[in-house]
């Protein structure tokens, strides 16, 4: 009886001093698993696709609400003025009949034409029209003064939208013309409205506005 009570006694502490030990491999095996790195790859959201920005690439393309009346298609559209240069490109365009008539008679058409990346500020036929006709006919049959509002509407460097945020730019006149506004909204000199910006000809971007350009004369 004494030699089973010892054996068992003997079993216990063994027991006693094998499962710390057992328990202990087991802790460490885990450990070391959760110490493992993961399959990153699995593990990784997925990044999401950018979308797109939207306002940028609506300011490479014509803006403005008379954008709307350019023709689609042919030597008046958009397409068909990019591949002409800006003078004849402008003839194309029957909103800018009168600006055309006033470059051809001031002589105008192959500076225009020849000139390289330029900005126009064109005024449309009702631009014009705000003129009284009689001081119109009067600035149409002198050269010279007429010549000197044309080339204040034309500035000698290409002027992406985002330029006219804030800008004071000098013109072929030899004066200065100042641009203010954002987004779609654009004011040249604080009195005329870009109605239709951003528009491309070969060598020139054009921004038609509704009013005449005045330097100081």
């Amino acid at each position: 009886m004494t030699a089973t009570r010892i054996q068992r006694a003997a079993l216990a502490a063994v027991g006693v001093v094998v499962l710390p030990l057992a328990l202990s491999a087991c802790s460490s095996d885990d450990s070391s698993d959760s110490a493992k790195p993961k399959d990153t790859a699995a593990a990784a959201p997925k990044e999401s696709q950018s979308a797109p920005d939207d306002a940028a690439s609506t300011m490479d393309k014509p803006f403005g609400p008379a954008c709307a009346s350019v023709p689609a298609t042919g030597a008046g559209s958009f397409d068909g003025m990019s591949t002409a240069p800006v003078a004849t490109a402008a003839s194309n365009n029957p909103d800018l009949s009168t600006l055309v008539t006033a470059v051809k008679k001031a002589g105008l058409v192959d500076t225009l034409n020849s000139a390289q990346n330029i900005t126009v500020f064109a005024p449309t036929n009702e631009a014009f029209a705000k003129i009284p006709k009689a001081d119109l006919d009067k600035v149409l049959a002198d050269k010279a003064m007429l010549t000197k509002i044309l080339t204040y509407h034309v500035v000698g460097e290409k002027l992406a939208p985002a330029k006219l945020a804030s800008g004071t730019y000098p013109t072929l006149e030899k004066s200065t013309l100042a641009t203010s506004g954002s987004g779609e909204s654009y004011k040249v000199n604080d009195s005329a409205s870009v109605v239709c910006g951003n528009v491309p000809t070969a060598n020139a971007t054009v921004y038609i506005i509704d009013t005449v350009l005045m330097p100081k004369m």
